[in-house]
């Protein structure tokens, strides 16, 4: 991963690309429900691949790139007889995703390769991650470095951010969490690690989570419906930018009315006050190479990459001071899961009530 820390886009300079990408994240879509991308340059298109965690000058991550490319495209074939011509499939990823932003039939081609592609390549590293021989806890350790490698540059150059909490959901908190869950399962669970940004202000959070997607977590990896925004109306903010309105002509889906990207979850525990932006991101890890020797041969043909869960929090710094007033503060919140948690224990759920507040926070 690039050690450059760089500096956060300007208003001006942001691009269509930048613009889908964090709706996408801030509405908790998928990337397979797209049908075109918006990238300029094959520099670009190389970013997209680093923020993947690919070294695309590297022999042996052409190799597997071309790997996971072939493969999505005998799988179309092979169930869809899909008509892909040849100069498309014989085209480097780079190619495909500037395909994929084009026009006419090979647009086409190029979006549908890239879709087959993501899932083989989430797949394998999921797998991979079952292979290592390491522990949870060493993969944490990973993913922690990386996140602190990248936030711990914007902090040192100075980026708009006035607090950072990082760590691991302790046991306790996660019994607790389950026993207040009505699926009590521990694959349900998205915030082992968890990881909170408070801006300056709200017109701060739009280029740090754009530069999140470039350094940290591919805006393809966010989880689907597991986004909560009641912070950021992205249409209003845009529609007050002359760029920006531009823009915006061009996503792919008309934005209706402010408020449909405005998206709330279903925790009960949380005040109706509360305002935050939740999502939870699968981030790419590429492993040591002394993990991947020690790794069983059949961990090799997966490549290096695996894929770890996480959640984040932004907030702006006034929004964050108003959170911890009242109902909404986060030690009311955790009473509220203490209490519902310890009559379910004792009568069972049916002694739960629903307590009709709607958001998610970290518990």
């Amino acid at each position: 991963m690039s050690t450059d820390v760089g500096g956060l886009k300007r208003l001006e300079e942001l691009t269509l690309m930048d613009l889908e990408s964090t709706r996408l994240l801030l509405r908790g879509d998928s990337v397979v429900d797209w049908h075109r991308l918006h990238i300029r340059t094959e520099e670009e298109a190389q970013k997209i691949l680093e923020a993947h965690e690919f070294r695309p000058n590297e022999p042996a991550d052409r190799s597997r790139l071309e790997a996971i490319k072939n493969e999505a495209i005998a799988y179309l074939r092979r169930h869809f007889e899909f008509p892909i011509p040849l100069p498309v499939a014989r085209a480097s990823v780079e190619e495909i995703l500037l395909l994929a932003s084009g026009k006419g039939h090979r647009q086409l081609c190029g979006c549908t390769i890239l879709k087959a592609m993501h899932i083989i390549h989430h797949l394998d590293g999921r797998e991979l991650l079952f292979c290592i021989p390491m522990s949870d806890q060493e993969v944490f350790h990973l993913v922690e470095e990386k996140v602190y490698r990248v936030i711990g540059g914007m902090l040192a150059a100075g980026f708009p951010i006035t607090e950072f909490v990082g760590g691991r959901k302790n046991r306790d908190s996660l019994y607790t969490k389950l026993l207040s869950k009505a699926d009590t399962t521990a694959a349900q669970i998205y915030d082992k690690l968890r990881f909170r940004i408070v801006t300056r202000t709200t017109d701060d959070i739009l280029p740090v989570l754009i530069y999140l997607t470039e350094r940290l977590f591919p805006f393809s990896f966010v989880v689907p419906r597991q986004s909560i925004n009641t912070i950021f109306h992205f249409r209003a903010y845009c529609d007050m930018h002359p760029h920006l309105r531009v823009l915006i002509r061009g996503l792919q889906d008309e934005i209706a009315e402010v408020s449909s990207d405005v998206t709330v979850g279903d925790n009960k525990f949380s005040d109706e006050n509360y305002r935050v932006i939740h999502f939870v991101a699968e981030i790419p890890v590429r492993l040591p190479a002394e993990t991947m020797e020690m790794s069983p041969p059949a961990a090799w043909p997966l490549g290096p990459i695996i894929f770890v869960l996480c959640e984040f929090q932004i907030v702006d710094r006034e929004t964050e001071a108003a959170n911890e007033l009242g109902n909404a503060s986060h030690s009311k919140y955790k009473e509220r899961q203490r209490q519902a948690v310890m009559r379910r224990l004792k009568l069972g759920v049916r002694a739960t009530p629903d307590e009709g507040r709607r958001k998610t926070r970290s518990s």
